[in-house]
């Protein structure tokens, strides 16, 4: 397998699909690939921007490459913040305001069932396939842990007693809805 292009500028998201990855095949960043630009997420759900991202890439360099996108949704909040996830508090992506805004949308509700949703654009040879992966768990009224990014010092996945900001990228990799979408990309990379 040759290796493969990871439309993405988040080195959070490179750090976590390495883990899941080990020595099964070999990504290239954005940044190691030389490409600098920051591809816009216009789009109403998680399957269409992850779908844009990998295509522009694909159309760039007529490389194998996959990209996702990955959202937060809550129960209580009609499944916000979702595709707006990154964005939930503003253009800056701030995760800190966006943790905010949530707890305070929160505040007053005892449903705190939520879920993590990632889904995987992958272009191989000009086509195009999606994998899915789900997480399970519950909103915290507070933040715990030091670790990870974006919703994790306030989600704890089903299973679990810790929320994925108490956890290290190994521990965290065991619930992870990337890792589960992950999982399904390198399955079907095997038979090809």
């Amino acid at each position: 397998m040759e290796k493969l292009i990871f439309a993405t500028n988040n080195q959070h998201k490179v750090d976590e699909i390495r883990v899941v990855l080990g020595n099964i095949f070999d990504i290239i960043t954005l940044k190691e690939a030389g490409i600098n630009i920051d591809i816009p997420e216009p789009y109403d759900t998680l399957e269409a921007n992850a779908s844009e991202k990998s295509s522009t890439i694909y159309k760039l360099t007529k490389n194998n490459c996959f990209s996702e996108d990955t959202g937060l949704e809550v129960d209580s909040l009609n499944g916000e913040p979702g595709v707006k996830s990154a964005r939930y508090a503003g253009n800056e992506r701030s995760f800190d305001a966006n943790i905010d805004k949530l707890l305070d949308k929160m505040q007053a509700s005892n449903k705190r069932e939520a879920n993590f949703r990632t889904v995987i654009s992958l272009i191989l040879n000009g086509e195009e396939k999606q994998f899915e992966g789900i997480c399970k768990g519950l909103i915290l009224k507070e933040r715990r842990g030091i670790n990870g990014f974006g919703y994790d010092p306030v989600f704890i996945p089903d299973g679990s007693s810790k929320t994925f900001a108490e956890m290290n990228i190994e521990e965290k990799s065991k619930f992870s809805h990337r890792k589960k979408a992950m999982t399904k990309l390198i399955d079907f990379l095997q038979t090809q």
